[in-house]
């Protein structure tokens, strides 16, 4: 019998994409099931970025592309973070990637070795952990809470570092609690990152323009700290561009050039197409993205002031992305029938079977307190999906 690999052993499959499969699943038989799992606007890509592309058909745009991105496109990315975040890059400090879950691996397999120490703020994107393991790296997580609207402290921040810190990896506005950081607690961050030279953060800023309280703030701004400052964007979020799998880095130059010898190792560049289609985005004036922000923002009330009319469920209210990150721990140790509610999988799984909605368990972000329900869907759905689950938790005792 062929055995897989321990890499292969060591790492689980995203949470996110198995409830996303079983959703489609049951969905396949006839079962009507509201999936609030996926982290996907359901908006289209806007018009303009489609004619760039169909352009970009008509020119042939059809050849292999440069690892690191068109140098046009580079030079439009750094435009873009001078505009929108006063970050200056150069082209030779950007490099594109097939979405940024490939940015992040790239910088990951080129600063991590074995036994490097990787600090992750919990919840997290659930990719992060498990990148770091096959990079043989040793995760240090940093727990926060309902009530501290999911953000760590730098004090909290400074206790975790150890010699064998190497990187840090967060998100601001954060999957999956749409935390958004300010300024000042940027700032000390940034003053606990400048006192440790050896320690590099990736500021991953994929929800960038799904923020509700207004400007986004990049950590990259600090001047201290900006050669330990790996900067992750892309076109997928604020633009509903999922699909064309576009993500980018601003990195110091060293970095840059070891994300693109490790890329060119396993998909090279990027699709040509999908390319033009980020340059139409990333040059666009960025209130082209306030519309669908808007709309975010008002799902958001009306599943925060839904889910509080919901016994015994804790929510906040996030400040950006599209999800709300509740906890349902009071729920545990409750019984319906033969079904047993021991941790955020167990009712998750409950609530698919029993309310059929999709969500997301904590566990895999790192909080098993807690549930991720995604509002990118319609007001109608989410108010249906609220609905089945209040219904479905009350009959739990």
């Amino acid at each position: 019998m062929t055995k897989l690999s321990e890499r292969h052993n060591n790492i689980t499959e995203p949470q996110t994409l198995a409830m996303a499969r079983i959703s489609r699943e049951l969905q396949a038989k006839g079962i009507d099931v509201i999936s609030l799992s996926i982290g996907e606007p359901d908006f289209d890509t806007p018009d303009f970025i489609k004619e760039a592309a169909k352009n970009a058909i008509d020119n042939n745009f059809s050849h292999y592309t440069p690892v690191p991105g068109y140098l046009d496109l580079r030079e439009a990315i750094c435009t873009k973070f001078k505009r929108d975040n006063d970050l200056i890059y150069s082209p030779d400090e950007i490099v594109v990637s097939t979405g940024a879950k490939q940015s992040i691996a790239n910088v990951i397999l080129a600063l991590i070795d074995k036994d490097d120490e990787v600090i992750i703020p919990t919840p997290y994107w659930v990719s992060y952990s498990e990148q770091v393991k096959l990079a043989e790296g040793k995760v240090v997580f940093i727990p926060s809470t309902v009530e501290s609207n999911f953000k760590i402290s730098a004090e909290q921040l400074q206790n975790a570092i150890t010699p064998k810190s190497k990187l840090m990896i967060f998100s601001t506005p954060c999957n999956p609690s749409g935390a958004v950081y300010t300024k000042a607690e940027l700032k000390a961050f940034a003053d606990v990152i400048a006192r440790h030279p050896n320690l590099f953060v990736i500021s991953d800023e994929i929800y960038e323009h799904i923020n509700f309280i207004g400007k986004h703030e990049s950590l990259a701004q600090f001047e201290t700290i900006r050669n330990q400052v790996i900067t992750v964007n892309g076109v997928s979020k604020g633009f509903a561009m999922t699909g064309w799998r576009i993500g980018y880095i601003g990195a110091p130059k060293w970095i840059a050039k070891a994300c693109e010898k490790m890329q060119g190792q396993f998909t090279s560049g990027t699709s040509s197409i999908a390319q033009r289609a980020a340059m139409a985005a990333v040059l666009a004036d960025p209130s082209v993205t306030h519309q669908m922000c808007e709309a975010f923002k008002k799902r958001r009330d009306l599943v925060v002031s839904l889910l509080k009319d919901i016994p015994g469920v804790k929510a906040n209210v996030p400040d950006g992305a599209f999800y709300v990150f509740p906890d349902i721990s009071s729920y545990f140790g409750k019984s319906k029938d033969d079904v047993h509610i021991t941790n955020s999988h167990d009712l998750s799984m409950y609530l698919l079977h029993s309310a059929n909605v999709a969500l997301v368990s904590g566990d895999a972000f790192g909080d098993d307190n807690c549930v991720r329900f995604s509002y990118a869907t319609s007001e109608e759905k989410l108010k249906e999906a609220l609905k089945r689950v209040k219904v479905a938790l009350a009959l739990l005792n």
